[in-house]
């Protein structure tokens, strides 16, 4: 939540002064649309209007509209950028600013104030819980997203990982967005535009927002003024998370990151045969599995108790028993549902420690080469020279390329032990 006086939403965004220009001014494009239809639809402003280049037969022409179309406000739009680049921190802004009273996205309104917190009545916020989002839960949104606003502003459907679409949530949501509601705005975030991600007859459809991996020094400023972190270990968090702002926040604040952290920097120097590398696998498995499940502890027995008692458990009426009896389907699918969520957790936990690997080889890399770029491990400088020394700049480069492999094989779906088993043999071979 933006705190300080004359903030906006939009300065929640690091590093991406571009980006920023580009949704303010659809921002104000909007406002504009929906003063105009305000006025002509009289006093009670029913008239809903068409984004530009995409209103209805039916839409009369609304006034200024050179100056919307210089906004280039459209119903679509698809935040594509790195881990950590801040791609639905812009779509949330986005989102808020068009449902801001005065339509800047000042920060201070309800409007700001629920979008940002998630509960706004005309904003339908997807973010997957499991592995994947299916056709159901896609239908369903777009079917709410369709409605008119309560508001009198804007439906907005934000979905985070766009790249997790079923094919079949993926053609649901296709079809909304060739045929959108008059005042329906639909925020995508995928972390790149490869067909893999997201499908291609999608991206055409959508206005692209490009962001980038935001400057260490942006994002320590940021943990300076925002949490009140010390500049020495701000700066540090920052180039460790490698421009990933909320990495770079656990880091400053939570010593249990730290020490995972420090173990998996610790793998290269432990690999000295066959059985220390598949130590050292089964260490980094297990180490995703503790965090894992130290998550699904805090929430999933809390969401179950939530569903039993709206279901009537407790309950001694008529009928309680035989309620509770018919609700097995729907505690099997919360079931489900947690277990997916689980592993997702489980993937990003081990997939934040191979970054972090990669990241020393990179720094290995960058010493024998002599490359004028700052390390992203200050804290390992010993370690990394002794590498360098050690390796040849082509074994490196051979153990950078297995670490991103492993990366590769895992999001292929592949078991992450025996993936991250043979990474670490790779490792150890150079």
């Amino acid at each position: 939540m933006i705190d300080r006086a004359g903030a906006t939403v939009f300065d929640r965004l690091v590093g991406q002064a571009e980006a920023v220009t580009t949704l303010r001014r659809a921002a104000a494009a909007a406002a504009v649309q929906l003063a105009a239809s305000r006025a002509l639809g009289g006093a009670g402003g029913d008239h809903a209007p068409g984004i530009v280049g995409h209103s209805t037969p039916q839409d009369p022409p609304l006034p200024h509209q050179a100056q919307v179309e210089g906004g280039a406000m459209t119903h679509a739009w698809l935040f594509t950028g790195p881990p950590g680049s801040g791609r639905s921190v812009a779509a949330r802004a986005l989102a808020a600013a068009l449902q801001c009273a005065d339509g800047t996205g000042c920060g201070q309104c309800p409007g700001c104030h629920t979008t940002l917190a998630g509960t706004h009545a005309d904003v339908q916020l997807v973010v997957p819980e499991g592995l994947s989002i299916p056709v159901g839960q896609m239908r369903e949104l777009v079917l709410r997203a369709a409605s008119t606003p309560t508001g009198g502003r804007w439906q907005v459907l934000l979905i985070e990982d766009a790249d997790r679409l079923t094919e079949a949530a993926g053609n649901a949501l296709l079809k909304a967005v060739e045929e959108p509601s008059p005042r329906t705005v639909f925020l995508l975030c995928t972390p790149s535009l490869h067909p893999d991600d997201i499908a291609v007859t999608i991206r055409s459809r959508c206005r692209v927002v490009a962001l980038r991996q935001p400057p260490a020094a942006a994002v320590a400023s940021l943990l300076q003024t925002r949490d009140a972190v010390p500049a020495d270990v701000a700066a540090w968090a920052a180039a460790a998370a490698q421009g990933h702002v909320g990495r770079a926040r656990r880091l400053a604040a939570d010593p249990a990151a730290r020490q995972r952290r420090e173990a998996v920097l610790g793998v290269p120097r432990r690999l000295t045969g066959v059985g220390a590398c598949f130590d050292a696998a089964s260490a980094l498995i297990d180490a995703a599995e503790t965090e894992a499940a130290a998550a699904a502890a805090e929430t999933d027995p809390a969401e179950r108790a939530e569903l039993e008692t709206a279901l009537g458990a407790g309950g001694t009426g008529r009928g309680a028993a035989g309620a509770i009896r018919g609700a097995a389907g729907q505690l099997k699918e919360l079931e489900r549902r947690q277990k997916s969520r689980a592993t997702r957790t489980q993937r990003d936990a081990l997939d934040r420690a191979l970054v972090d690997l990669a990241g020393f080889y990179r720094d290995v890399l960058a010493v024998q080469f002599g490359a004028p770029v700052p390390p992203i491990h200050t804290d390992t400088a010993e370690m990394v020279g002794a590498a360098a020394s050690r390796w040849s700049a082509e074994s490196t480069l051979r153990r950078v390329e297995a670490v991103l492999a492993c990366r590769e094989a895992i999001e292929l779906n592949v078991k992450p032990r025996i993936a991250v088993e043979a990474m670490m043999l790779a490792l150890w071979r150079g």
